[in-house]
């Protein structure tokens, strides 16, 4: 036996269609319409057909094996879980990695990343991100054009083969986050305005109308998402949600979609007994996003920084474009390290007004950072990561000041050896006209940042997919596994390192100075001192400080401080636990790790 049900508030007949059957749907409260089929197994196909009109994917689909244009399918609830004790590690020490299964592997499949894990569990790893997972159009895309939230792509694999990478995460101690969309729908095999009103023309975003969130209609629009993240939670164990840009979640209720979201959160959490997170990403500089609902804001429990990778990028490049014009310098990194927003109601240049608000009494695991992230890697226009733009040795500084900095640090796949292998934005929408306007556009859009077109990747080309895939043979050469051993003893340095876990900001430290290109950041016992000028420079590090992890070669010199030479950072410790077990052996894991 099996209930289908689909909303369609406004429809005057809806059937189901099976093995090329319409039999009709009962209309039951609020614009739902159900039937009861005594027969219905799993592996069954079937769609819905509103008003007459053509058979179409169920909105709620659990599995969509022929594409966001084929049948849904009921899937096999059943799975074999070996999680019944696990519970994630919270998320304030925590250690993320970015990942897209498409590219994270040759294989791009669910199964394929399951074969990778003991590589991040050696790495120090603790959550691994997946961005967005659920079906969107194509053989390959970043999964930001979803258009069937509910069922796991098919280009990665079965419902089934997602529960087991989350079952292999945990039987490893990796906890695994999703990165949901529910600010708007991908152009292709988008059949929802054929059930009803999930978006509305009353807002504009950059996709088009927004999500209908405050209109008519709206309460089951906003179940629509909810249930979809209890879905993921509870059904699939995901231990936590990344959520897309929620500052295009527009919503004038008394209560915004993301506070009901985070309590519906909460009820769960109680329910299954493991620790559950929220994670938003949001331009907008607002510490309601990451307050308790009690006191005015939403209850998400961390938000991406990005002011953070932005202060940091514009110091390591000088690139000025765009909004990078709002940053640069050392003044504005320091405040990056101290607070998270450097726009805390201050005027922005690159928006002509002011923006943001200070997050007073926030705690830095609140806040994600990270130097390197599909966006900010994916969205120039040849995908370069950044040791392609500012070599390894400031690659290894700007590492530094991520596992330092009091914030939650996340990375991206391969930028842990400095993969060759760019991530560049690809496509492949089957509807001819839209892809070649997805390829036009992206061309026009870096046009204006002065980069030629024809040197801007084709989206649509299939060799834009295969080149982003990772190499995994390349970490054994001597510089990609430099890198890699750096990676290693930072997150290592982070892990067994209190002060560098702690999330108080009044007790984050920052000395700089801008004419000779260095910065000191002091984490209660370790002190990390940065070169990013082309030449060697004294940082006034304290006397009593030990190097206990270095980029280059360096030495102290007293009373001057200590030489750190060009491009690079020494990381020291007052600590004399530390300091003892860098001096028992050469081989000690916090060891002076020199570049060749």
């Amino acid at each position: 036996m099996h209930v289908f049900k689909v909303w369609s508030p406004l429809a005057s007949k809806v059937e189901l269609r099976i093995s090329g059957l319409l039999y009709p749907m009962e209309k039951v409260e609020h614009g739902w319409w159900q039937l009861r089929v005594p027969n219905a197994q799993p592996g069954m196909d079937y769609q819905f057909v509103v008003d007459g009109g053509d058979a179409l994917p169920d909105p709620r689909s659990r599995w969509q094996p022929q594409g966001v244009h084929g049948p849904s399918r009921l899937p096999d609830a059943t799975f074999a879980w070996q999680d019944q004790h696990w519970n994630p590690p919270p998320l304030g020490s925590g250690i993320i990695y970015e990942l897209h299964v498409g590219t994270f592997t040759v294989e791009g499949t669910f199964q394929a990343v399951i074969d990778r894990l003991d590589s991040l569990v050696d790495l120090g790893i603790t959550h691994v991100e997946l961005m967005p997972v659920a079906e969107f159009p194509g053989g390959w895309g970043w999964g930001y054009d979803g258009v069937d939230v509910y069922a796991p792509s098919h280009n990665y694999g079965s419902p089934a083969d997602l529960k087991a990478l989350v079952n292999a995460c945990h039987m490893r101690g990796l906890a695994v986050l999703l990165d949901v969309v529910y600010n708007h729908f991908g152009p292709d095999g988008n059949y929802l305005s054929k059930f009803g009103p999930y978006t509305t023309e009353r807002y504009e975003t950059p996709w088009g109308n927004a999500v209908n969130l405050d209109g008519p209609y709206s309460e089951t629009v906003r179940s629509f998402f909810v249930d979809n993240a209890v879905m993921w939670l509870r059904d699939y164990h995901f231990d936590g949600l990344r959520l897309d840009a929620v500052h295009a979640l527009i919503d004038s209720s008394a209560c915004h979609f993301l506070e009901q979201l985070a309590d519906r959160v909460r009820t769960l959490e109680a329910k299954l007994g493991r620790h559950l997170v929220l994670i938003a990403e949001s331009d907008l500089n607002d510490p309601r996003i990451v307050r308790p609902s009690q006191i005015g804001g939403y209850g998400i429990d961390a938000q991406w920084a990005d002011d953070f990778h932005h202060c940091l990028h514009a110091v390591l490049t000088d690139e000025r474009s765009g909004y990078y014009g709002d940053f640069g310098g050392l003044a504005r990194l320091a405040k990056a390290l101290q607070q998270a927003y450097v726009y805390d109601g201050c005027f922005s240049e690159h928006r002509k007004r002011r923006h943001g608000r200070t997050p007073i009494g926030i705690p830095g695991y609140r806040f994600v950072v990270c130097t390197q992230n599909h966006d900010q890697v994916g969205n120039r226009a040849c995908g370069d990561r950044l040791g392609h733009l500012v070599g390894q040795r400031k690659a290894k500084l700007a590492a530094a000041l991520l596992f330092s900095a009091p914030y939650v640090p996340m990375i991206f796949q391969g930028e842990e050896w400095n993969a060759s292998t760019r991530f560049q934005y690809f496509t492949q929408h089957e509807d001819a006209e839209l892809g070649r306007a997805v390829s036009e556009g992206r061309r026009n859009e870096f046009a204006a940042f002065g980069w030629s077109p024809e040197n801007v990747p084709d989206p649509q080309d299939p060799g834009t997919f295969e080149r982003s895939k990772l190499n995994w043979d390349e970490r054994s050469q001597v510089e990609h596994g430099e890198m890699l051993a750096w990676y290693r003893s930072l997150i290592r340095l982070r892990q067994a390192t209190p002060d560098l876990c702690d999330g108080d900001l009044s007790e984050v430290s920052v000395k700089f100075n801008e004419e000779e290109s260095w910065l000191l950041l002091q984490r209660g016992s370790t002190w990390v001192a940065c070169n990013f000028g082309q030449n060697p420079c004294f940082v006034p590090a304290p006397e009593n400080a030990a190097v206990v992890l270095a980029s280059a070669e360096g030495s102290r010199t007293g009373a001057d401080g200590v030489k750190v030479p060009a491009e690079s950072v020494l990381i020291l410790s007052t600590s004399s636990e530390l300091q003892d077990t860098q001096s028992e052996s050469s081989d000690a894991l916090y060891r002076v790790h020199t570049a060749t």
